[in-house]
């Protein structure tokens, strides 16, 4: 045995897994530890916040409210009510807001209607008749991809956090159970249409979210997989987590048909530069105008001022984003893929040789008398449903209520106090974690989202003693040897940084769901174990 508590065998083996299969290992010695001592056990494995927003759930179920007494007003028999009818719910909806002053979340969803018909230009029994029937949930999806109201909701919310105040041309949504189903849905999209080949080049920005590096690893995709690494570091050997130029420049190469990237990062949480951003859009123009774009969002705000690469490069990218991280809502499994009217995609459907035309009307030729003419948004709805259940696609209008009002919230004056509450408690639990390490061996940015940091142990030893020492770690250790110590001796559960691609002695830790003075433990438990490698370095120079 080690002092991690486990062989130096086993470190290797499990090493080998990905950093969310090691944490079930990791889990289980800290929760060990737990049990024969007194430590807390301390998990920041999983990015699953410990806040949630509460206004737009107190709307939900004021809706729900009204919604049942539309449902009972049309028919009444014990347990049995009827559809809510459309005409007329303005006026009804009025006069349950004025019965009803004192119920949780009936000001704030009074509010979130007039949002609706003052600043979208709803009109208003046709918008409340559809919020109380999404919440009743007694018709499937209508149209499938999404309902009408709240493409225009998530439009304005998109366009308000994600494309810097106003997005390029109409954009279309395809709500989807989480950013989860969103990738899965485009990987699979894109080779059944015949964008993308098994074997194509891709290219991904890294480190990466650990699935983004799997699945292209898959026998279906067998992508042959260009990293553009986030490797830029400071005069004092600091890791700033940006992209070199001559990195960004492997994307010119034509035969890199698609790009996959995490904007802000993860685990580094870094919004990619104005100056990255402009030279991907300049490479699109110039070099490579059939470059496919799929970027995942989902800490876009936690950035303040963020700009999607789809504000950049409107034409070729795919945006994925989620509700998740934000409203502390992963459970709830709501995502989206906002697309361009005016794509490349669809270009590139266009422009398919013939056979493959034939092949593709044959697979859709039941959805449209002409399904060549299929947009690209619409065959990832009917390739979710395997073709055949399209009819019935689409994400669960209950769903796609809560995506509306966790929108609309954001859209008021609450929904950005929100934001910035969110905002001070990430950087706060980052401030503490540094603090209890002992030394701030990370890069100042702006553009830094706080949901995660990514700490490179060599640079920590480096400023914890000398060089010396960082070159005896790497030469003595396995990189994940501090994640097993302290899982073992602290209950301490952090995530190796090399399973997303990042320098392999690096470590993701969560910002997002411990107790802020959590962090500072963890940072004096990872000041503790560099003093145990120190005191180990010492002996061996005696």
């Amino acid at each position: 045995m080690t002092s991690a508590g486990v062989s130096l065998s086993k470190i290797k083996e499990w090493s080998a897994l990905s950093p969310f299969e090691l944490k079930g290992e990791l889990i289980a010695l800290a929760a060990d530890t737990h049990k024969k001592s007194a430590a807390q056990l301390l998990n920041t494995g999983r990015g699953n916040p410990n806040w949630i927003a509460t206004g737009p759930r107190e709307a939900y179920l004021a809706l729900g409210a009204f919604a049942l007494q539309e449902s009972r007003r049309v028919w009444t028999m014990d347990n049995l009510g009827g559809m809510p009818e459309a005409a007329g719910s303005a006026v009804r909806f009025d006069r349950f807001c004025l019965a009803n002053p004192g119920m949780a979340g009936v000001r704030l969803l009074r509010d979130m209607v007039d949002y609706g018909v003052t600043r979208l230009k709803f009109d208003a029994d046709a918008w409340i008749g559809e919020l109380t029937d999404a919440w009743i949930g007694d018709h499937y999806p209508d149209p499938p991809r999404v309902l009408g109201h709240c493409q225009e909701v998530v439009r304005a919310y998109l366009a308000k956090e994600m494309y810097g105040g106003k997005t390029p041309g109409r954009v279309d949504v395809f709500p989807t159970e989480g950013g989860t189903a969103a990738m899965c849905y485009l990987f699979d999209t894109l080779v059944t249409n015949g964008i993308l080949h098994k074997g194509d080049t891709i290219a991904l920005m890294t480190p990466i979210f650990t699935p983004y590096i799997e699945i292209p690893e898959l026998e279906r995709y067998s992508f042959d997989v260009v990293q553009v690494k986030a490797d830029m570091m400071t005069e004092e050997g600091v890791h700033m987590w940006r992209y070199p130029d001559s990195e960004i420049d492997r994307l010119a190469d034509p035969k890199v048909k698609a790009l996959m990237l995490v904007n802000p990062s993860n685990p580094p949480s870094m919004a990619l530069s104005d100056r990255v951003r402009d030279r991907i859009a300049d490479i699109v123009r110039t070099r490579n105008p059939n470059l496919a774009i799929i970027t995942d969002d989902v800490y876009g705000t936690f950035v303040p001022g963020f700009r999607s690469l789809a504000a950049t490069c409107p034409r070729n990218t795919a945006l994925v984003y989620s509700w998740s991280k934000h409203y502390g809502a992963t459970a709830h499994r709501l995502g989206v893929i906002a697309l361009a009217e005016d794509n490349v995609f669809d270009k590139m459907l266009a422009k398919l040789p013939k056979a493959k035309k034939e092949e593709l009307a044959e697979r859709y030729r039941t959805l449209a008398p002409r399904p060549g003419k299929i947009k690209f948004i619409d065959r990832l709805v009917a390739d979710s449903r395997s073709v055949a259940l399209n009819h019935t696609a689409g994400l669960s209008t209950g769903q796609q209520t809560m995506m509306m009002l966790f929108s609309l919230f954001d859209l008021l004056p609450e929904g950005q106090e929100y934001k910035e509450l969110l905002r001070t408690i990430v950087h706060r639990r980052l401030d503490l974690l540094m603090e209890g390490i002992g030394v701030h061996h990370i890069s100042d940015d702006p553009r830094r989202a706080c949901y995660y940091v990514e700490l490179d142990i060599l640079a920590e030893a480096e400023a914890f003693e000398s060089k010396e020492f960082a070159e005896y770690l790497e030469q003595n250790y396995e990189p994940t040897d501090v994640e097993f110590r302290l899982a073992h001796q602290s209950s301490v559960v952090l995530l190796n940084g090399g399973g997303f691609d990042g320098p392999g002695w690096s470590v993701r830790v969560s910002l997002a769901n411990l107790d802020d003075l959590d962090y500072l433990k963890i940072g004096h438990h990872l000041h503790s174990i560099m003093g145990e490698y120190k005191d180990e370095w010492l002996k061996t120079k005696k």
